[in-house]
């Protein structure tokens, strides 16, 4: 039977088991990954199965990196997205997050699109740091993403996006998220980006502000492949903040329907 170990295909007899492979590949392996979950006891292996040997502390090669990085994924996952592009519209709270978590899923291609630098008020929310005050967050973010998948593709775009160009920055993505502050961006990014490519879904955010319940912000869909997260109410103005906490609530609902798409389980 044909499984995979350390994401290479492997031709094993029937009846082998995992600890019988951490002993003929890996005898000083200290975790012992199955199809996505660590185990401690033995497991009779089956066709399809995957598997993962890490020894921990030790730096692997680049060749086995990607491998290792995705051991923890649901089975099936990698494969899908790491063919996947999407656009970023927007680095701040939102934007960052939401590339942070789909850089370490392992998405092929991100397409960020800023035109700001990072100032220290947005150290309360994005995922900067101190040291790059000043920075481009275009460049910043690309640095970021580099130190924790390298074998992500980041596409930067220095700019202000008019209708003209969203057309042309965003062609070739497989989904787009707004994550603009601005309600007239917000309107100009999707008619944009729908007018051009009406069949490709757009992920945007409204109602993230403040530190209200958590459980306030949902998934709404609005006409074909067009979904908002948030709560629909809740504008950063005076007296009502954006704060870590409840954007990254947010950011990382925009990532997991980003991801749910890549993988076929969201209508479009």
């Amino acid at each position: 039977m044909r499984i995979q170990l350390n994401e290479r295909e492997l031709e094993v007899e029937a009846g082998k088991t995992l600890m019988d492979l951490r002993r003929e590949f890996r005898p000083d392996a200290d975790i012992v990954i199955w199809n996505g979950a660590p185990m401690v006891e033995d497991q009779a292996l089956s066709e399809g199965d995957r598997v993962v040997l890490i020894r921990r502390g030790e730096m692997p090669d680049s060749g086995e990196l990607e491998a290792l990085m995705v051991a923890r994924h649901t089975p099936g996952v990698h494969e899908r997205v790491r063919r996947a592009s999407v656009g970023i519209a927007g680095l701040g709270g939102l934007g960052s997050a939401v590339a942070i978590a789909l850089a370490r899923v392992g998405v092929g291609r991100l397409v960020l699109v800023d035109f700001d630098v990072v100032e220290p008020s947005n150290l309360n929310r994005q995922q900067y740091f101190v040291d790059q005050i000043g920075m481009h967050k275009t460049a910043a973010m690309a640095d970021n993403l580099k130190r924790i998948n390298p074998h992500v593709k980041c596409e930067t775009h220095d700019l202000c996006l008019t209708p003209s160009n969203v057309p042309v920055v965003f062609r070739d993505v497989d989904v787009l998220v707004e994550a603009f502050d601005r309600s007239d961006q917000k309107v100009m990014l999707l008619e944009s980006f729908a007018t051009a490519f009406p069949q490709k879904p757009v992920v945007m955010a409204s109602g993230l502000a403040g530190f209200g319940p958590g459980e306030t912000i949902g998934v709404r869909r609005i006409g074909r492949g067009i979904f908002v997260v948030g709560d629909m109410v809740s504008a950063a103005q005076p007296g009502q903040g954006l704060m870590a906490p409840r954007v990254g609530i947010a950011a990382h609902m925009e990532a997991n329907l980003v991801l749910r798409l890549l993988m076929g389980e969201e209508g479009r």
